[in-house]
């Protein structure tokens, strides 16, 4: 099963998303398989298409000396961003109408390489964005990025 298979619900008793009006405010997300409860670390545990996508921006070079620094925090970004744009999916919506992501890094200098990755999700034009740096996060020290997000999708018009 890959990672993105096993997305699911939060691993804790709180909404994943929930609706307000015309907005939807989404939890922090991070990249742990609900099913082994163990942060994403490696490429092979994206979908094949993602690695794809990674390898065009330059990362899973297949030289172990290089990947084994970078996929950590790489995957976790694809994931994370891809656990977003589905539960705007959920909701009626893209990753256009995702027009905020506050990030959360252990490692501030880690923004670069997730902001490369970003660009995937957002190839026209990069969301309002805030950046902040962590000591750690739940479930555990593995874990390098936690990404909330904030989507405007107004309400059809009632008749």
């Amino acid at each position: 099963m890959t990672a993105v298979a096993s997305m699911g619900a939060p691993m804790a008793r709180y909404a994943a998303a929930q609706r307000v009006g015309d907005f939807v405010f989404m939890s922090g997300v991070v990249a742990v398989d609900p099913a082994t409860r163990q942060a994403v670390s490696r490429y092979e545990q994206l979908p094949e298409a993602a690695q794809a996508e990674l390898r065009g921006l330059g990362f899973v070079t297949g030289q172990m000396s290089v990947d084994v620094f970078e996929a950590p925090l790489v995957a976790q970004s694809w994931f994370v961003l891809e656990r977003i744009r589905a539960l705007a999916a959920e909701h009626g919506g893209t990753m256009a109408d995702v027009f905020k992501l506050v990030q959360y890094f252990r490692r501030l200098p880690d923004y670069a390489p997730f902001n490369r990755v970003r660009g995937l999700f957002y190839p026209d034009a990069p969301p309002v964005s805030t950046v902040v740096e962590v000591n750690r996060f739940l479930p555990g020290d593995e874990v390098l990025v936690e990404v909330e997000a904030t989507m405007y999708l107004p309400l059809a018009a009632k008749g």
